[in-house]
C-alpha cells in the first residue's frame, strides 16, 4: 500500500512538472521573440547590402561577406548583448535570424515595426514597416513529439520486465529456471542490437518517416506475443521482436530529430529523446503497481505498448521526410515541400543554400558500410563509436542494478522507492540538461557529467571501504547513486545520441548511428553479462573505483577529440568534419 501511495506521489510530480517544464521552455522563447520584435528592424532604400528594398537582414555572416555597393551603412549607436558589444546593425541582423528560428518551432509571427536608422552622412530617416515575406506556417514541435513515441517505447520495454519477471515466470511455469528467464530478458538486447544495424540501411533506403512506420510492426507484433504467450517459446521470439523493435527507434529517433530541428534549439530538442526514454522506464514502473493484487496484470503491462507503437506508424504517414535525405536523393522539389511544412515557406531559400553548400557540387553516391572506417570519416566514426563506449563502461547499469542493495544499507526496504528514487533523478537531469544544451553547449555538459560520474564513483566506493564513514556508509552510497545518476543525465546520457547525428556526414550518417549503437548495445549485453561475475572477484567498492578511472579517461578524451556544436548548421560541421571531395 505504501509503495502505491508512493508512485501516486510520483506519478502527481512528474504531470505536474513536466507540463511546467514545457511551459517553461515556450515562455523562454516567447520571450526572446518579443525582444525580437522590439530591436529587429529594416532599412528603407538600397544600402548596399545587394538586396532589394525592405526585405530582412539575414545573418552576421551575410553582413561581412556581401560586398558593400553604393552607400556605405554605419550605425553610430552601439550596444551590449550579453556583454559583448556590437552595432546595432549587427544585433538586429543577428535577432532577426534567432526571431525566424523561433517563428519556425512554435508557428508564430510578429507584426513589422518602424525604426530609425542612419546611412553614412545622411540624416536618420523614418524606415517604412517591414512587409514580413509571409508568415511562418511551419512547426518541428509535433513531429519531434511522433518521433519520441518511439524513445517512450525504448524505456518503456527496457523496464516493463523488471516489475513482470517474478509473475510471468510463475504464469508459464519457469519460476525455478533462472537461465530461461535471463533469455526472457537479454533477448531484447540482442534483438536491438540487430535493430539498431537493420535501422541505419532501412533509413538510408526508405527514408526516416517510412523506417518508423516499419520500425512498428516489430513492435507491435513482438508486444502481442508477450502478451499473449502460453508458451515459454512465443514469450521469447516476442521479446526478440520488441528488441529489433526498440533497436530500430534508438537509431532513428536521435536522428530523425536532428535533421528536422532549427540549429539554434537542435540541441534542446535532441534531449527530449533521452528524457521520454526516462519517461518510459517510469511507465513501466507504473504499469506494474497493480501486479501485487493482480497477477495476471503482466499480460496487460505488455499490451499497454500497443497502443503508442499503433500512435507511432499513424504519426509518421502524417510527418514530413527528414529535407536532408531527400537532398541526398535528388528530390528537390519534396525536400523544399519538406522545408515548408518544417520551418515555413520563408526559410526554404535560406536552408536549401545550406544543403547545396554543404554538397560543394559534390555528386557522391550512398555510402556504404566500409567507408565508415575509410581515412575521411574514421576520425568521426571512432568518436562515436567511443561516445557511447565511455557511456557503458562508466557504470550506469551496475549502479542502477545495485541501487536496491544501496537504498537498503540506508534503511529504505522498498524497491519501489529506490526505483522511483533513481528515475526521478534520471527524469530530472535530463530536463536540466535539455534547458543548458543549447547555452552551455554539448562538449562542456559531458565534461561535467563525466567529471560529476567519476567523483560520485569514488564516493561510492568509499563509503563501502573507508571505516571511518562507516556510520554514514549508508547515507553516502545514497547520496553518491543520486549524484551518479543526475551526473550521468547531465550529459553522459542525453549527448551522444545528440551529437552522433550532428558530427557525421549526411552520407554516412544513418550507417554510423547505428555503428555506434552497435557498440551501445554490445557493450550493454556483455556488461549484464559479466557484471557480477567481476564483482564477485573483486569486490563492488573495486569495481566502482574502476567505473571512476573510466569517467577520468572519457574527461580527457572529449577535452582532445570531441568538438563543439552548438548553434552550428549540420552543414557547417560537415563541410569541417568532413569535407567533400
Amino acid at each position: 500500500m505504501g509503495d502505491c501511495v508512493l508512485f501516486i506521489y510520483l506519478l502527481r510530480f512528474i504531470l505536474l512538472t513536466f507540463p511546467l517544464y514545457v511551459l517553461f521552455v515556450s515562455q523562454v522563447s516567447i520571450r526572446r521573440l518579443s525582444k525580437m520584435q522590439a530591436l529587429t528592424f529594416t532599412v528603407k532604400g538600397n544600402v548596399g547590402f545587394g538586396f532589394q528594398n525592405r526585405q530582412i537582414l539575414q545573418s552576421v555572416c551575410d553582413f561581412r561577406s556581401r560586398n558593400l555597393a553604393g552607400k556605405s551603412f554605419r550605425m553610430t549607436e552601439r550596444s551590449s548583448c550579453f556583454g559583448v558589444n556590437m552595432d546595432s546593425a549587427s544585433m538586429g541582423i543577428e535577432l532577426g535570424r534567432a526571431r525566424r528560428t523561433v517563428q519556425s518551432v512554435f508557428g508564430s509571427s510578429a507584426k513589422p515595426r518602424s525604426h530609425r536608422v542612419r546611412a553614412s552622412g545622411e540624416d536618420i530617416e523614418d524606415a517604412a514597416p517591414l512587409k514580413v515575406q509571409g508568415q511562418s506556417s511551419g512547426s518541428v514541435l509535433p513531429y519531434v513529439g511522433v518521433a519520441c513515441l518511439g524513445a517512450i517505447l525504448f524505456g518503456y520495454h527496457l523496464g516493463v520486465v523488471n516489475g513482470a519477471l517474478e509473475y510471468l515466470a510463475k504464469d508459464l511455469g519457469i519460476t525455478e529456471n533462472t537461465v530461461i528467464q535471463g533469455w526472457i530478458v537479454s533477448t531484447v538486447l540482442a534483438g536491438a542490437f540487430v535493430g539498431s544495424f537493420t535501422g541505419g540501411a532501412l533509413a538510408d533506403q526508405f527514408g526516416r518517416t517510412k523506417t518508423f512506420i516499419l520500425d512498428a510492426i516489430p513492435l507491435a507484433v513482438g508486444a502481442f506475443l508477450c502478451t499473449t504467450a502460453q508458451s515459454v517459446q512465443a514469450m521469447i521470439i516476442g521479446r526478440l521482436l520488441t528488441g529489433i523493435g526498440i533497436g530500430i527507434s534508438s537509431a532513428i529517433v536521435p536522428l530523425y530529430i536532428s535533421e528536422i530541428s532549427p540549429t539554434e534549439i537542435r540541441g534542446t530538442l535532441g534531449t527530449v529523446n533521452q528524457l521520454f526514454i526516462c519517461i518510459g522506464i517510469l511507465a513501466a514502473l507504473v504499469a506494474g503497481l497493480p501486479l501485487s493484487g493482480n497477477p495476471l496484470w503482466w499480460r496487460t503491462m505488455f499490451g499497454i505498448s500497443l497502443i503508442p507503437s499503433v500512435l507511432l506508424a499513424l504519426g509518421m504517414a502524417f510527418s514530413p521526410e527528414s529535407p536532408r535525405w531527400l537532398y541526398q536523393q535528388g528530390r528537390i522539389s519534396e525536400a523544399e515541400t519538406s522545408i515548408k511544412r518544417l520551418y515555413g515557406k520563408e526559410r526554404v531559400a535560406e536552408v536549401m543554400g545550406d544543403l547545396e553548400d554543404a554538397s560543394q557540387g559534390s555528386s557522391e553516391p550512398d555510402a556504404g558500410w566500409l567507408d565508415l572506417f575509410s581515412s575521411r570519416y574514421w576520425k568521426v566514426v571512432s568518436i562515436g563509436a567511443a561516445m557511447f563506449l565511455f557511456q557503458q563502461l562508466a557504470g550506469i547499469n551496475a549502479v542502477v542494478y545495485y541501487s536496491t542493495a544501496v537504498f537498503r544499507s540506508a534503511g529504505i526496504t522498498s524497491d519501489v522507492a529506490a526505483s522511483a528514487l533513481v528515475g526521478s533523478a534520471n527524469v530530472f537531469g535530463t530536463m536540466v540538461a535539455s534547458s543548458l544544451m543549447d547555452k552551455q553547449g554539448r562538449k562542456s555538459l559531458l565534461l561535467i557529467s563525466f567529471s560529476g560520474m567519476a567523483a560520485s564513483m569514488m564516493l561510492l566506493s568509499l563509503s563501502f571501504t573507508w571505516k571511518v564513514l562507516a556510520p554514514y556508509s549508508g547515507t553516502l552510497a545514497v547520496l553518491g547513486t543520486v549524484l551518479y545518476v543526475l551526473s550521468f543525465s547531465l550529459g553522459a546520457g542525453p549527448v551522444p545520441a545528440l551529437l552522433l547525428p550532428e558530427i557525421f556526414a549526411s552520407r554516412i550518417r544513418a550507417k554510423a548511428v547505428a555503428l555506434s549503437l552497435g557498440m551501445h548495445w554490445i557493450m550493454n549485453f556483455f556488461i549484464g553479462l559479466y557484471f557480477l561475475s567481476v564483482v564477485t572477484k573483486f569486490g563492488i567498492s573495486t569495481v566502482y573505483l574502476g567505473f571512476a578511472s573510466v569517467c577520468l579517461l572519457a574527461v580527457m578524451y572529449i577535452a582532445g577529440n570531441v568538438v563543439e556544436t552548438k548553434g552550428r548548421s549540420l552543414e557547417d560541421i560537415e563541410r569541417e568534419l568532413s569535407p567533400a571531395v
